[in-house]
């Protein structure tokens, strides 16, 4: 490898994140995308950083745009999107080290990226219906209705929920701490009581009987921590098993969480502490989807109220309508 050439300089990049704490993860998915930008820069015999133009990432944006998955569908303008800012960060940290004179990547028009509702989120009913498929009278099914429970309740990632200790619980405050959540923050989040409850019986009946996995609190059947794909098929398997028409894994129930609680009435600020939301944008979209409450709203205030007595004979009646414009004058 040439000490001058873009692989190089990616090398150097990647260990300048991790020595300014870059989460591990973070620097594993700026590697990965990179390498995507990496390979159609070799195959077109780009090997430097100064031989990078404008014009020469505007070739590779082309290229997203019409590249076609096996499947013969094209990326997603988000995936396009999260393809183009780690290689726009890249050469920004390129033009910072002097290693090029300008950045060519500093006014590129990213894709515009639509912001989407999440596909699913479950009723109180549904998620009961899922929390329900697990057999309780078996250690595996304790701790997966732990598991299930401690999503509902708190909303936590996936991986918060995996990096979870047997010391991250406090009962008797009723919380857990999520250590070195996303953007590598902590954060003390509330749990239920039911939640509780279910994790007390992991932890008095199954948990003793497991190797201690470095204190981690959720293990497989092997006795070992999760890995996210695990987790992800555990969770998907219980929703599927409960037969409530709708698909998802760990971030449906985060989805429904936030939601529920919102439906119910909770401010926003305290979703957003819940999710560990940097930012009161990431929350808002929860609002667009709290429909009860509108609902409510739109019943109470709107004068398209249901009429007593209303039929489909009455509707098929002329002078019903014009009874209802009051146009119909008292003979």
């Amino acid at each position: 490898m040439h000490p001058n050439s873009l692989d190089a300089y990616l090398q150097r990049y990647l260990e300048w994140m991790r020595e300014k704490n870059y989460s591990p993860r973070t620097v594993e998915g700026k590697e990965e995308t990179l390498s995507y930008f990496m390979r159609w820069c070799h195959e077109r015999a780009l090997m430097a950083p100064q031989e990078i133009t404008r014009l020469i990432l505007e070739r590779y944006q082309r290229h997203l745009f019409l590249y076609r998955k096996r499947d013969g569908q094209p990326l997603a303008a988000k995936t396009q999107w999260a393809r183009m800012i780690p290689v726009r960060l890249f050469f920004r940290w390129l033009a910072k080290q002097n290693v090029i004179l300008y950045n060519p990547a500093a006014d590129l028009e990213l894709p515009r990226v639509g912001k989407r509702l999440p596909k699913h989120i479950l009723s109180v009913k549904e998620a009961e219906a899922v929390l329900a498929v697990p057999d309780v009278s078996t250690p595996q099914g304790i701790r997966d209705r732990a598991i299930l429970e401690t999503f509902y309740s708190t909303g936590i990632r996936r991986l918060e929920l995996i990096n979870l200790k047997v010391l991250d619980i406090d009962y008797e405050r009723e919380t857990l701490m999520v250590r070195q959540g996303k953007g590598k923050k902590d954060r003390v989040v509330p749990i239920g009581e039911r939640a509780l409850e279910w994790l007390i019986k992991y932890r008095d009946d199954v948990r003793p009987e497991m190797p201690q996995g470095e204190g981690v609190l959720f293990l497989t059947n092997q006795g070992k921590p999760f890995m996210a794909r695990q987790i992800s098929d555990l969770v998907r398997e219980r929703i599927d098993a409960a037969k409530i028409g709708k698909r998802g894994s760990c971030h449906l129930f985060r989805h429904t969480m936030a939601t529920l609680m919102l439906e119910g009435g909770a401010d926003i600020r305290y979703v957003q502490a819940m999710l560990g939301h940097e930012s009161l944008e990431a929350t808002q979209i929860y609002t667009k989807v709290s429909i009860r409450k509108l609902k409510e709203v739109h019943t109470l205030t709107h004068p398209g109220k249901p009429i007593e007595g209303l039929n489909r004979e009455g509707m098929e009646d002329i002078s019903f309508f014009a009874a209802l414009e009051g146009r119909v004058e008292n003979e």
